[in-house]
């Protein structure tokens, strides 16, 4: 480990000491994200990995089928599912900015039931909440979501769970806290 600055247990490299990958790796994540958020400073330690993550990241912000609502209903059930305090506490604040009102964002925190007046964004609700409850998702819940989405809405939707996974357990693995620092700025 590096005598650096830490981000949770997780020591940051220097990017006087990245190797030519991961410096490419680090421009590359800056150029098409705009920042060096979250996991993608740990990701960092692997560039190959990275830059198979970066697309997916960009594409959820800038063109997936589903409104900033809408992933952050889904984004915020997963993260506080698997209880990662980092993405929690980011998407905590993002949810507030993609204008769903902080009651609503705690109880889905906490697991408690919300509904949504908007019926893409409750259909998104139950589907998060029967997937990540270990729950079948039943066929008229399917079918209203195929509705509503679409083929390519509702596998945004699961990818999206999926991608939201490997953020949560990539910061749980390094204890990232709540108050850590949110992107990594060039030295």
């Amino acid at each position: 480990m590096h005598p650096h600055s830490t981000f949770g247990r997780y020591a940051r490299i220097p990017f006087k000491e990245m190797t030519t990958e991961q410096r490419e790796g680090y421009d590359y994540v800056m150029r098409e994200r705009g920042m060096c958020p979250g996991p993608y400073q740990i990701w960092l330690e692997n560039p190959c990995l990275m830059k198979l993550m970066v697309p997916v990241g960009t594409y959820y912000q800038k063109r997936s089928s589903m409104s900033p609502a809408e992933r952050e209903i889904a984004t915020t059930l997963i993260v506080a599912k698997w209880r990662a305090a980092f993405p929690v506490a980011e998407h905590e604040w993002i949810s507030e900015k993609a204008g769903i009102p902080s009651e609503k964002i705690e109880r889905m925190i906490i697991g408690l039931p919300v509904a949504f007046d908007d019926a893409r964004e409750q259909t998104i609700y139950e589907i998060t909440c029967a997937l990540i409850g270990e729950r079948v998702v039943p066929k008229g819940l399917y079918e209203r979501a195929i509705k509503l989405l679409g083929n390519d809405g509702l596998t945004d939707l699961t990818v999206l769970l999926g991608y939201y996974s490997m953020v949560a357990f990539t910061l749980m693995a390094y204890d990232v806290p709540s108050d850590a620092p949110a992107t990594r700025e060039p030295e």
